[in-house]
C-alpha cells in the first residue's frame, strides 16, 4: 500500500481544477442554504448548522530526511457532533485549506445522516505535496500531526480515517501514535486501519463499491442494466480504480479513464474495453496513463466530455464548472469525489437532463464500511467480507432509495433531495437533545 516514495491514495489528486471559481466552502454554504430554505429552518438553527463546531489549526516541525527541519500546517474541523462521534478523513494534498476541511466535515455531516448511520461530520489535513517524500518523512509528519490533533481525536469522539493521498499504513501511523500516548492499543481511533491491526474486510473498496451499487440502481430505475454500459473514470486512485474495477465485473465497457498525467481512451464502437488491470499496473511504476502502449491519449477536459452511460468523478472537488458543463455527454454522474460539480454546474446539468448522483449518496460507501469497522472493533468481533460487502449493499440500497422517493416526492434533483434528507436528520437530532445548557 505505501512505497518508497509518497503513498498510494484514495483518489488522484492532481488533475486540473477547470475553471473553478468558488471554494469548496462557498459551495458547501450555497447548498446548505438553499436547502434551508426550502425546509423553513429556524434562523438560529440554520446559523448553528452553517458553522463547524470546532476548528484546530496546527504548525508543526517535522525533520526531514536531509536533516533539515520544514514546518507543516494541519487542520481538524468538527462540524456537528449532534447525531454521534464526528468521522471523516484526512487527506494529504498541496491544495488543503481550512475553507476545504471546512466543506468536507459539513458534507460529511450529510453524508452520514443520508446513511442513517450515527456519527456527526468532520475532516482533516494537511497541507502539502506528498509524492516526493520519502516513507520515513511521510512517517514522522503523520506521527507528528496525530499528536498535534489527538486533543481533539478519540474512538468516542472524533474517528479519522483515509482521504485524499492517505491510506491504511497512515492510519496505522495514527493508531501507534495515539496508543503511545495512553499507554495502551486504541484500534477504535481510525478506521481504514490494515486487517492485522483490527481493520475490517472490505473497508479498502468500499468507497468504489458503494459507487457501483448506487450506479446499478440508478440504471435499474431507468430500466436498464449495467451490463453493456459504457463508463468514462476521471482519477485512478483507489476510489476511482475500484469503481472502474466492480463495474467492470458488472458488464460495463470503461472507455477512458484520466489521472493526473492525462489518461487513454478507446472508441467503444471499435475497439474493447480498456484493460483497468493493465493500467493500474502501468500507473504503479510511475508511468502516466497518456503513455500507456495501445492507447489513445486523452486529456481531463476530453474525458469529462466524453460520450457514455456513467461518468464516475472519482478526483478533487471543482471538476465540472458553468464553463465547461454544457460539454458533458454523459447520461449519468457519478460523485466517488467531494464536490466535483460546483452549484452553477448542477443547474446547466440539470437543464441538459443530466442525472447526478450526489457526492453525499454515491460515494457514502467509505463511511458506511467505516462504521462497520467501527462496530467490529468496539465488539472485538469481525465479519467475513461476505458479509461486510451484503451489509453495505443494503445501506447504501436503502439510502438510495430514500434519497429517489424525497426526489420524486418534491420534484427535485437528487442533490437537494439528498441534502434535505441528510439536513432534516441532523436538525431532528438537534431538537431531540436541545441547546445546551
Amino acid at each position: 500500500m505505501t512505497t518508497d516514495k509518497g503513498l498510494a491514495g484514495q483518489q488522484d489528486t492532481s488533475l486540473n481544477m477547470p475553471g473553478q471559481e468558488e471554494s469548496a466552502y462557498d459551495m458547501a454554504l450555497q447548498q446548505f442554504d438553499e436547502a434551508a430554505e426550502v425546509l423553513g429552518l429556524n434562523q438560529g438553527v440554520a446559523e448553528y448548522l452553517r458553522r463547524p463546531q470546532r476548528e484546530l489549526t496546527v504548525n508543526f516541525p517535522v525533520r526531514m530526511d536531509s536533516g533539515d527541519i520544514r514546518m507543516f500546517t494541519g487542520y481538524r474541523v468538527q462540524h456537528n457532533l449532534a447525531r454521534g462521534p464526528a468521522k471523516g478523513g484526512i487527506r494529504y494534498h498541496p491544495r488543503v485549506s481550512l475553507d476545504e476541511v471546512r466543506a468536507l466535515a459539513m458534507w460529511m455531516t450529510w453524508k452520514c445522516a443520508v446513511s442513517n448511520i450515527p456519527y456527526g461530520g468532520a475532516k482533516g489535513g494537511v497541507s502539502f505535496d506528498p509524492k516526493p517524500m520519502s516513507q520515513n518523512e511521510l512517517e514522522r509528519l503523520t506521527r507528528r500531526y496525530a499528536s498535534d490533533i489527538s486533543v481533539l481525536i478519540g474512538p468516542e469522539r472524533d474517528i479519522p480515517a483515509p482521504d485524499v493521498n492517505t491510506n491504511p499504513q497512515v492510519m496505522a501511523w495514527i493508531m501507534d501514535t495515539y496508543s503511545m500516548h495512553l499507554g495502551y492499543s486504541v484500534p477504535g481511533v481510525v478506521t481504514g486501519k490494515p486487517v492485522e491491526i483490527g481493520g475490517s474486510l472490505g473497508r479498502l473498496d468500499a468507497t468504489g463499491r458503494g459507487c457501483m451499487i448506487v450506479a446499478a440502481k440508478e440504471l435499474a430505475r431507468k430500466g436498464k442494466s449495467l451490463d453493456g454500459a459504457t463508463v468514462a473514470v476521471q482519477g485512478l486512485g483507489n476510489v476511482g480504480y475500484n469503481a472502474a474495477r466492480l463495474l467492470e465485473a458488472q458488464g460495463c465497457r470503461i472507455i477512458a479513464v484520466t489521472d493526473s498525467s492525462g489518461g487513454c481512451y478507446l472508441d467503444p464502437g471499435a475497439a474493447p474495453a480498456l484493460d483497468i488491470e493493465k493500467l493500474r499496473a502501468w500507473k504503479a511504476k510511475g508511468m502516466p496513463l497518456v503513455e500507456c502502449p495501445g492507447v489513445d491519449g486523452i486529456t481531463n477536459d476530453e474525458l469529462l466530455a466524453m460520450p457514455c452511460d456513467i461518468l464516475v468523478l472519482a478526483a478533487l472537488e471543482g471538476q465540472i464548472t458553468p464553463k465547461n458543463a454544457a460539454a458533458v455527454r454523459a447520461v449519468t454522474i457519478v460523485e466517488g469525489a467531494n464536490g466535483p460539480i460546483t452549484p452553477g454546474a448542477d443547474a446547466i446539468l440539470e437543464d441538459m437532463g443530466v442525472q447526478v448522483v450526489p457526492d453525499i449518496l454515491a460515494n457514502a460507501g467509505g463511511v458506511v464500511a467505516s462504521y462497520f469497522e467501527w462496530v467490529q472493533g468496539l465488539q472485538h468481533d469481525f465479519w467475513e467480507r461476505q458479509e461486510v460487502e451484503q451489509r453495505l449493499e443494503k445501506v447504501m440500497s436503502r439510502a438510495f432509495e430514500q434519497v429517489v422517493a424525497m426526489a420524486q416526492e418534491k420534484r427535485i434533483t437528487m442533490r437537494k433531495a439528498a441534502l434535505l434528507l441528510g439536513i432534516s436528520r441532523v436538525v431532528k437530532a438537534i431538537e431531540l437533545r436541545g441547546i445546551y445548557p
